[in-house]
């Protein structure tokens, strides 16, 4: 009598198994997230970052603080949040100094906001500004954090920047941390 009830109670739970698996599928796969991180290394530059979708580059010439130069820009985009690596080659460390220098002037210039917070530090190879800025262009409330990097004969910029009701703290956290520059 024991061994009938088993196998009654058994074979629902055996019928219910096919469903079971598509369930989990399907929740497993709602919970998939919109960030695939995936390390990107510099074509132009030696640096490695963590980017959250296949990036497109893009290299042009601008002028920094009156010096021309070619930058290539790495970017992605998700969730209307923007991840971007740019990169400058320069003549000497001075001049990748001042190129870093002249990066954040024009970031901030164009900022329609104000600054968070900055913090500038010594490396071992170079030097960093870190900065973090808030504003309303357009009506909207954004946020920005880039790190600024001078390392041997390279500035580098990498730059987060969204809606502030959707960039994620651990989505700035992931992509800034991961930025090394070799």
């Amino acid at each position: 009598m024991q061994l009938m009830k088993k196998q009654l109670i058994l074979r629902p739970m055996a019928s219910l198994a096919p469903v079971i698996g598509v369930m989990l599928l399907f929740f497993l796969g709602a919970c998939t997230p919109s960030h695939d991180w995936r390390e990107i290394h510099g074509d132009t530059a030696p640096y490695s970052v963590l980017l959250p979708a296949k990036p497109t580059s893009q290299t042009r010439q601008i002028t920094l603080s009156s010096m021309p130069v070619t930058m290539t820009m790495t970017a992605a985009e998700v969730e209307h949040v923007t991840y971007a690596v740019g990169t400058v080659e320069l003549a000497n460390p001075v001049a990748a100094k001042q190129a870093m220098r002249a990066m954040k002037d024009a970031l901030a210039a164009h900022l329609d906001g104000a600054t968070v917070k900055e913090h500038i530090a010594d490396t071992a190879g170079g030097s960093r500004i870190d900065l973090e800025a808030s504003g309303s262009p357009k009506g909207e409330a954004r946020v920005i954090v880039a790190r600024f990097e001078a390392h041997d004969r390279f500035a580098y910029q990498a730059i987060v920047t969204g809606p502030k009701k959707v960039i994620s703290r651990d989505n700035i956290d992931t992509f800034i941390t991961s930025f090394k520059v070799k």
